[in-house]
């Protein structure tokens, strides 16, 4: 029995129902065999910052590197702070068949069995990834953050770079919170562990003035697939942590500067945003029933304090509970933001101008930032017209929508596999979303959605609830549950 063969051909059914291409066209693979290399970066224009410390932090099997980070103390307090990010552009040219792929999926696709890159790999992984070892052009975004947290000034340029280390998440959190080694590679290199150091504390002060303006400490807990061969053994959450939340915090700063650079020079930018919650009266009753008052109208700093009480509280069910909120707060979109105009901020992180530009090896919007930045740097004018622009925007919207139900439909069949020998059982649920459409609850072990065929009447989401399983679809992803009747 092969679950990874039977779970690979669902995600690609997936893939094709919600209109996102699986594979890459013979167009595709003529263009990438013509692709000798890596981007030169040559020019005068290009800094040379390849003795510098960089190092990637990424996730323990990821191959696909957008981006490196290094620090500098200053003389003054202050902390230089300069985050390399891919130059895809320069491999990726607008209009080739590789860019109509990317351009069609709009984003990776991450799913239990296998991972539909945007990029063929021998780019995202290779020629446009930062490659421990390997010399790459990046465009580098330089932040001066100061010891109370604030950004007071940053600069973004091409330069070329030297990837020292590549580090995983899970190793440099251990090591950080002292429950590990000093990891390998930051041993191998000299002077890395207090880079490193520095840069979590830098990141610990952005982290801290964020959420006093409100960002939102949330916790979600996404499943990952443990296979034995060819076997799925488990779906495993994948936990936040503190490395995680480095790379977070610098990448936001990063994404900020990116949109304020663009506005001096005149020029539009994709703005990422989360408007203000339309069911900010279903969050105040959740709050309620913990004994917590919110404001009548969304606030996001009291909504913040709320969640840092419950997780103190709570530790164990705070994923759940962040979970709840999520969905209550609603989905993220992509926005155009011309000269002049004014569009909503990003609620979650509480701050106003907010942009993806740190992924573009996985994220076309990304690499739509990017040619906006290289044009403005160059001086030339806007890539893209304002209605192709509008367009983007709504595409990448809606396939980001399609790639994310590709990965919850392809999970629920991973569940449902591991769930088919426990049918009968009794697990905890909390329910996740409550609508015409029906109602959906998630068990917590593996923590998964399924569908409350019996018993769902006036539930809403957050509400904590028994459940049995009465019933698994492999094959269309279905895991329908019941509510547990009271008593024996």
């Amino acid at each position: 029995m092969s679950h990874r063969h039977d779970l690979r051909s669902i995600a690609q059914r997936a893939m094709i129902d919600r209109g996102l291409l699986p594979s890459f066209s013979a167009a595709v693979e003529d263009q990438l065999r013509g692709i000798g290399g890596p981007a030169a970066g040559t020019g005068p224009e290009v800094r040379d910052l390849r003795d510098l410390l960089w190092a990637s932090i990424d996730n323990d099997d990821s191959k696909d590197l957008d981006q490196l980070t290094v620090a500098e103390s200053l003389t003054d307090g202050a902390v230089k702070v300069l985050v390399a990010i891919a130059d895809v552009d320069s491999v990726v040219t607008a209009g080739s068949a590789i860019d109509g792929h990317a351009r069609h999926n709009t984003t990776s696709v991450y799913t239990v069995p296998v991972i539909f890159p945007m990029l063929p790999e021998r780019l995202s992984t290779d020629l446009t990834s930062l490659n421990e070892g390997q010399e790459r052009v990046a465009i580098v975004v330089e932040m001066r953050v100061d010891g109370d947290g604030a950004c007071t000034a940053s600069d973004l340029y091409r330069a070329r770079v030297l990837n020292r280390a590549k580090l995983a998440y899970n190793g440099v959190a251990a090591w950080l919170d002292g429950r590990g080694p000093v990891p390998e590679r930051i041993a191998a290199v000299p002077g890395l562990d207090g880079q490193i150091r520095l840069q979590d504390r830098v990141a610990q002060v952005l982290k801290s003035v964020r959420h006093k303006r409100g960002a939102l400490d949330l916790e979600t807990i996404q499943a990952r697939g443990v296979f034995d061969g060819e076997r799925l053994l488990d779906l495993r959450p994948d936990e936040r942590n503190r490395a995680k939340e480095l790379i977070e915090d610098f990448m936001i700063a990063a994404n900020q500067s990116t949109v304020q650079y663009l506005e001096t020079r005149g020029f539009p930018a994709l703005r990422r945003v989360l408007r203000s919650p339309e069911r900010w009266a279903r969050i105040v009753e959740v709050a309620s029933e913990t004994g917590w008052s919110l404001p009548p109208a969304p606030d996001a700093r009291a909504l913040n304090e709320f969640l840092m009480d419950r997780r103190a509280a709570d530790p164990r069910g705070f994923p759940d509970l962040s979970l709840v909120i999520i969905k209550l707060l609603g989905s993220g979109e992509y926005v155009v933001d011309t000269p002049g105009g004014s569009v909503p901020g990003h609620f979650g992180l509480a701050v106003g101008n907010y942009t993806h530009s740190t992924a573009p090896n996985r994220r076309f919007p990304d690499l739509i930032t990017q040619r906006l930045l290289k044009t403005a740097m160059a001086g030339r004018p806007v890539p893209y017209g304002p209605a192709e622009l509008q367009t983007l925007a709504l595409q990448c919207t809606l396939r980001e929508d399609d790639a994310k139900k590709v990965e919850r439909r392809v999970e629920k069949s991973a569940a449902a596999l591991l769930l088919e020998p426990r049918l009968g059982e009794r697990f905890d649920s909390v329910v996740t979303a409550a609508s015409e459409k029906g109602t959906w609850v998630r068990i917590f072990s593996p923590p998964v959605e399924g569908k409350l065929v019996r018993g769902f009447e006036g539930l809403d989401v957050g509400r904590r609830l028994r459940v049995e399983l009465v019933g698994t679809d492999v094959e269309r992803g279905f895991i329908d549950f019941a509510a547990a009747p009271r008593g024996r």
